[in-house]
């Protein structure tokens, strides 16, 4: 079976270190985690009084699991604008949440490790559920800051438009 239909010898999948977040159609600066895209169905197991002891199953209800967003402190304020919308505390009694424009769509790409663009996944309806603006902070560590964001969404689908790059081809200069 042929894992790769435009670049035949390719054999190794796609590395998991180059990606992007985008909401509001800009890339987010600075994420260098996102947490998986998972999706699990309940089952639903009947039988019928007659049968034998065999209990027959069938798919019910679907869910999907947070994702989470981390990324070093910066300047760039977009995460604290956006967990503001969910609730923000010195707003004024009735405007607490933004219920106009608290959910986003964001999209997850993938790259090749020639930096092209090679899957995408569209996350609908996505809004913060957790926000850490910072981390335990210790003077005695060597690290980076760290801010989080979990958000809850109603579901995701792979943007089949992106399809797979052609792979370039390195050659050596001419001496």
């Amino acid at each position: 079976m042929v894992q790769f239909s435009v670049n035949a010898t390719r054999l190794d999948p796609y590395k998991n270190f180059k990606f992007r977040v985008k909401w509001d159609g800009r890339p987010v600066a600075g994420i260098s985690k996102v947490g998986a895209l998972k999706r699990t169905t309940e089952v639903v197991e009947h039988r019928e009084g007659g049968d034998p002891s065999t209990v027959l199953k069938s798919p019910g209800q679907s869910k999907y699991e947070p994702i989470t967003l981390e990324r070093g402190v910066t300047h760039d304020i977009g995460f604290e604008q956006w967990a503001n919308k969910v609730w923000n505390f010195q707003s004024g009694l009735g405007s607490e949440v933004s219920l106009r424009d608290f959910r986003k769509d964001i999209i997850i790409e993938m790259y090749n490790e020639a930096g092209q663009l090679a899957i995408a996944y569209k996350v609908y309806r996505c809004w913060v559920s957790e926000y850490q603006a910072l981390p335990e902070l210790d003077a005695s560590a060597n690290a980076i800051a760290i801010q989080t964001m979990t958000l809850q969404h109603e579901g995701w689908e792979r943007d089949y438009a992106v399809t797979e790059p052609t792979e370039p081809t390195f050659t050596e200069p001419a001496a």
